[in-house]
């Protein structure tokens, strides 16, 4: 069981930490595209250049070599969620299996198809391109560091290969002899999961799109949305791009349309990243396979070694700001920080004098379903996708396929799935948000205090589909 407050040498080992993404942190990171300066017309207009919005242009550019296509970005090319996350690309379309088969159980042996194929098709992409991103298919690691939860992962894997999922059990014997850590009771490797350099992978991406055409304008906030007949202005200030199909892909960030004022919340995440290890640290702990790790507790830490051998660790905490929303202090957290280093050393304990160099933070869009939904707004010009709540690096590009098959009204295998049709329940408005976001997020911890046993709360909001992991 990991500690929940702060140990002062988990303060101390944090005190000095550049506040900023590693992955962001290159001077190989491109110079700003300049800002959108006039009024211009488009045939799609993507708004966000995270990995949805980036993906969504490139395959209507690879689809469509004529069109005129713009990218508004408010800020620079993957500074949100894209450039903040672990790295970690899985197939998985809904927040994990178990998230899916709870949801969709009839749909999920083609949500799985997709899924390894959008993945697939990722891979082949950055090999098409040569965009050079540390890409690695890995396989990712859920390890179990209490008894119930070796007992759940089992059930998982005997779950996952009734549908035919190709994935392996292992003992706390046998993880521990791959990665060495006192703490593992057990786990469950699934293969079909990649680690990449996020950044690099967006900046790769935009670099493809100027090679096509397309304009990205960076530093450039949309502040609103209006219905024309036959197109959409999208206003950027003094100036607008006008076109018939507008693709919004902005995350976590304040919504654009009210409908979805009550569909997503923005949650923070933290993130430690540790000096490169020595030879004889790294050996202490094998991982030589480079696998992503997550922790199977409700509040789960995930971890991953970097090219150059640095740690990657981690999750925990998700931490609601109430009608405070998204802003640039809450992208750091010392107690944040000095609980997941406490947490490092409980995991590796021979780790203990490793230092780390980078910490940061980043809004993840939630919602009560806890995977990516979509919608359209006026009369169909405008399609939007919401809601990925982590896990997002992979299905963001299957994201971006629907988007475009809804924008251009095409009934496709995509568009036929209930996933795609229907909608997550609304949170409610506050101050109810909050108490209830709060309650649950204590009736969290206190599950994972006892043995992974859910109290009544927790046990209604499973009844109602709103089953809440972080």
């Amino acid at each position: 069981m990991f500690t929940s407050e702060p140990s002062k040498k988990g303060y101390e080992k944090t005190a000095s930490l550049t506040l900023e993404s590693y992955w962001l942190d290159n001077p190989d990171r491109p110079e700003a595209q300049p800002p959108l300066t006039s009024n211009v017309s488009a045939d799609l207009i993507v708004v966000g250049a995270g990995f949805t919005g980036l993906w969504t242009a490139l395959e209507a550019a690879l689809e469509h070599p004529n069109w005129r296509i713009v990218v508004l970005e408010s800020e620079r090319i993957a500074c949100g969620a894209t450039g903040r996350n672990g790295g970690f690309v899985a197939a998985s379309l809904t927040h994990g299996f178990r998230n899916g088969l709870s949801r969709w159980p009839k749909e999920m042996p083609e949500l799985l198809r997709l899924g390894s194929k959008n993945l697939a098709e990722i891979g082949d992409r950055i090999s098409q391109f040569g965009i050079e991103c540390d890409w690695l298919v890995s396989g990712e690691i859920d390890v179990a560091t209490q008894e119930y939860q070796a007992i759940e992962l089992a059930e998982v894997h005997a779950e996952m290969l009734e549908l035919g999922v190709h994935c392996e059990y292992l003992t706390a014997e046998q993880i521990r002899s791959r990665i060495n850590s006192p703490i593992y009771l057990g786990a469950l490797l699934d293969p079909d999961v990649a680690v990449a350099d996020p950044a690099r992978l967006a900046w790769g991406l935009a670099k493809e799109l100027d090679r096509f055409g397309v304009t990205i304008c960076e530093n450039s906030q949309v502040t609103g949305l209006e219905d024309l007949g036959t197109n959409v202005r999208v206003h950027v200030g003094a100036h607008s791009a006008t076109g018939p199909r507008v693709v919004l892909a902005t995350n976590a960030y304040p919504p654009l349309l009210k409908r979805l004022k009550h569909l997503i919340v923005p949650v923070y995440d933290y993130v430690l990243v540790t000096e490169p290890l020595t030879t004889a640290e790294r050996e202490s702990i094998g991982w030589l396979d480079r696998e992503g790790v997550g922790d199977a507790g409700n509040q789960f830490h995930y971890y991953r070694v970097t090219q150059d051998g640095r740690i990657l660790f981690g999750g925990y905490d998700a931490i609601y700001r109430g009608k405070d929303g998204v802003k640039p202090e809450f992208d750091s957290d010392t107690e944040s920080f000095a609980r997941l280093a406490d947490h490092f050393v409980q995991t590796f304990p021979q780790l203990d004098q490793v230092n780390f160099t980078h910490g940061w933070g980043g809004a993840i869009d939630t919602c009560s379903r806890f995977s990516a939904f979509w919608g359209k707004a006026h009369k169909g010009k405008t399609v939007y996708v919401a809601g990925f709540t982590g896990l997002g690096v992979g299905a963001s590009r299957f994201a971006a396929l629907t988007s475009l098959d809804l924008v251009e009204n095409r009934d496709t295998e995509r568009t036929r799935l209930h996933m795609v049709k229907s909608k997550p329940l609304p949170f409610p408005p506050e101050p109810f948000r909050s108490w209830v976001i709060t309650w649950t997020t204590k009736s969290l911890q206190k599950a994972d205090r006892e043995n992974g046993k859910r109290n009544l709360w927790l046990r209604v909001l499973d009844s109602l589909g709103l089953g809440f992991d972080s």
